[in-house]
């Protein structure tokens, strides 16, 4: 039989329970033995879920101990304190996205868990899409050639007024979705920290909200390819696929459903000689390439990896190996560190004014 992690979870809220909890009850190699939430009948749905102890706040249950892995699911605006007083603990934590709003804090939690000889586990569950996984091998075969430009598009028209739509709870729609394609951005980036451009904007149709919901984000430098980012909760008209990428031979496009990409052989397609002094008869250039086209379909018959199961089992799987037989992270802190790094770059670049909610 495996080692057992025995779990408390801080937040039983969407995450904590939709997300979280909801593997958990999938998985006997995690046994959850305690939660904490403020509000009574999260409470009571957590007891009658696990069958464990309850807190109203997280602080009591860190005290009483007794586990061996820290789920902070908390909303946004506790994760940093909440992450460094389990490590403070001795506790190892998975924390729930954003890790931090700054590098300082970043850089504070994984100095922290340095100290007390702990593991700080981002959960970036995004990376385990089955398509994400596929882009990457494709790029990695080097048909494509070099990537110029990729563009990523997580937008839709929806109407929020909840807390994740408030500067002043850590809201708005790059702390909420963004660190999903933020992280994939990083990780198709590659080494090396961005150069950062980004424009926000704020219209809440009077709901209360004064966080930005519309974001546009480019990240460049020498040597690595333009990405582009944009996170809309006012785009009434769909753009296309999630994904366009353009490159040296050719080019993908697609999202979690499926991908297409095409390319030319060099070495197969005549090259042209350059045309001197100026163009040939006043012509165009113009030729036929011996395009190969290729697509992959995810098939959702094989499992639920593209729902929120799959990707919560790609990542529990293989934190579970780091923390029991000693692994290699497949999420990288200093992947995780470039992106606080981004996102705090982009809230730098566009200060919002801020409203009090009456």
């Amino acid at each position: 039989m495996d080692k057992v992690i025995k779990v408390a979870i801080a937040g039983y809220g969407r995450s904590g329970c939709d997300i979280h909890g909801a593997y958990f009850k999938t998985d006997p190699r995690f046994q959850v033995i305690a939660i904490a939430d403020a509000l009574e009948e999260r409470r009571q749905d957590a007891a009658k879920d696990f069958n464990c102890s309850v807190y109203a706040s997280f602080e009591p249950m860190l005290e009483a101990g007794g586990f061996d892995l820290l789920i902070n699911a908390t909303p946004s605006k506790f994760h940093v304190s909440c992450s460094k007083m389990g490590l403070s603990h001795g506790f190892n934590v998975i924390g729930e996205k954003p890790s931090a709003p700054t590098l300082a804090d970043f850089d504070a939690i994984t100095a922290l868990a340095d100290q007390n000889n702990c593991q700080f586990l981002p959960y970036q569950n995004s990376r385990f899409y089955p398509f994400f996984i596929k882009m990457q091998e494709i790029i990695q075969s080097g048909v494509l050639g070099k990537i110029i430009c990729i563009r990523s598009n997580w937008s839709s028209f929806a109407r929020r007024w909840d807390w994740q739509t408030r500067q002043d709870q850590l809201g708005g729609n790059l702390y909420n979705t963004g660190p999903h394609p933020v992280d994939q951005a990083i990780v198709l980036f590659g080494e090396g920290m961005p150069n950062v451009f980004c424009r926000m904007a704020a219209a809440h149709q009077g709901l209360g909200g004064d966080a930005e919901n519309f974001c546009t984000l480019t990240l460049y430098g020498p040597g690595h390819p333009n990405i582009e980012v944009q996170i809309s909760s006012l785009q009434a008209y769909p753009e296309g696929e999630m994904y366009n990428i353009q490159a040296e031979y050719g080019g993908l496009t697609g999202g979690p459903d499926g991908l297409k990409w095409k390319y030319f052989e060099p070495d197969k397609n005549p090259r042209p000689a350059f045309w001197k002094p100026w163009s040939d008869h006043r012509k165009y250039c113009s030729e036929q390439l011996n395009w190969i086209e290729k697509e992959w379909k995810f098939d959702n018959s094989e499992s639920n990896s593209s729902g929120y199961k799959g990707l919560s089992a790609g990542i529990y799987n293989n934190y579970y190996d780091v923390l029991v037989h000693h692994a290699e992270r497949i999420i990288k802190l200093d992947q995780v560190r470039r992106q606080v790094y981004t996102m705090e770059e982009a809230h730098k670049q566009n200060p919002l004014p801020k409203t009090v909610l009456k």
